[in-house]
């Protein structure tokens, strides 16, 4: 069982003179869950090398379980540290692909033509296909093999509009993930903000937010069995 994790490379918050990246808790989790299911685990990134974490998901009050281990595992660190180039990676190498999220690849990933090449290669040859919380940004310009977005009559989740507005960033991100999802024909569904809220449609997995990171994975995982 090989499965791909894509990150983002993107380390800049729009023009806020702020830092963004990947979330940790949604990195730790789902890495977790897979590693712990023997999956052998390749981690990727639009410019390879170690991607960049946002602070803000470092805070005390952002750690769980698996920030924690991860804090603790050397193996996992030097994996994060050591990312493979998106560019190089050969989809057809895979029984599956997850995103994390955090705000970065609402810049990287979104627009990256090295992603939009993966996931429509891992859907064309229905194998599962994993995001969570602003990672479904990743479904932006993404296609079916009919030519529709591939979201388009699919049911979805992603981070909520609500949830971008309590963080303060309705204006700052390029755009927002619940109104694209829709924009794309998604069936978007959402559930209270925070908490952890998980849909599959045939092999698409998408996830809400950072509290859906570890049951997104789960069920890719299920998937797979």
């Amino acid at each position: 069982m090989n499965i791909l994790m894509v990150l983002t490379s993107h380390d800049t918050l729009g023009d806020t003179g702020e830092k963004t990246g990947f979330w940790l808790e949604e990195f730790a989790a789902p890495y977790y869950v897979l590693r712990d299911a023997g999956a052998k685990i390749t981690i990727a990134s639009p410019k390879g090398g170690q991607p960049p974490l946002d602070p803000k998901s470092d805070a005390p009050d952002a750690q769980t379980e698996a920030t924690e281990r991860f804090k603790k595992d050397e193996v996992a660190q030097q994996a994060l540290a050591s990312t493979v180039k998106l560019a190089d990676i050969d989809a057809a190498d895979f029984d599956a692909v997850f995103y994390p999220g955090g705000h970065g690849p609402l810049w990287d990933l979104a627009e990256s033509a090295d992603s939009k090449r993966l996931i429509e290669a891992f859907a064309a040859s229905d194998r599962p296909v994993g995001a969570v919380c602003h990672a479904p940004a990743i479904f932006r310009h993404t296609t079916g093999i009919d030519g529709k977005p591939l979201v388009s009559g699919r049911r979805v989740a992603g981070f909520t509009n609500s949830e971008e507005e309590a963080v303060g960033l309705t204006d700052v991100v390029p755009f927002l993930v619940e109104d694209m999802l829709k924009a794309n024909g998604g069936l978007y569904e959402k559930g209270a903000d925070w908490g952890s809220y998980v849909v599959v449609d045939g092999k698409l997995v998408t996830g809400q937010n950072p509290a859906s990171s570890e049951e997104a994975a789960k069920e890719l995982l299920k998937l797979l069995k």
